[in-house]
């Protein structure tokens, strides 16, 4: 089993920066897949960024330039430097562990930007 816990989120203007953080428990984390997700009102859920266990990234079109995604297997954490923020980039940000038939999420993180 894995917990996912995460934190980072909150208000910051248009340009600004915000770093997520999401710590894992258990044994599987350095062998997984992770990644961020986020959420809006009335959307599904879309993949914004992951990072495989070899550290391959993966970024949405919308936040290539902006967004880094980054991980330590030591503290079982995935990270994501969020820079150059814009109002769009607001929703509630998902962090996602994933193996095989394994898949964990995050509580969730609410990350607003303001215009």
């Amino acid at each position: 089993q894995v917990q996912l816990v995460e934190s980072g989120g909150g208000l910051v203007q248009a340009g600004g920066s915000l770093r997520l953080s999401c710590a894992a428990s258990g044994s599987i984390f350095s062998i997984s897949t992770a990644g961020y997700y986020r959420q809006t009102p009335g959307k599904q859920r879309e993949l914004v960024a992951a990072i495989t266990s070899g550290g391959n990234t993966n970024y949405a079109d919308s936040v290539k330039g902006r967004f880094t995604i980054s991980r330590d297997n030591a503290k079982k954490t995935v990270y994501l430097q969020m820079n150059s923020l814009k109002p769009e980039d607001t929703a509630v940000y998902y962090c996602n562990v994933k193996r095989v038939v394994f898949d964990y999420w995050g509580q969730g993180t609410q990350v607003t930007v303001s215009s």
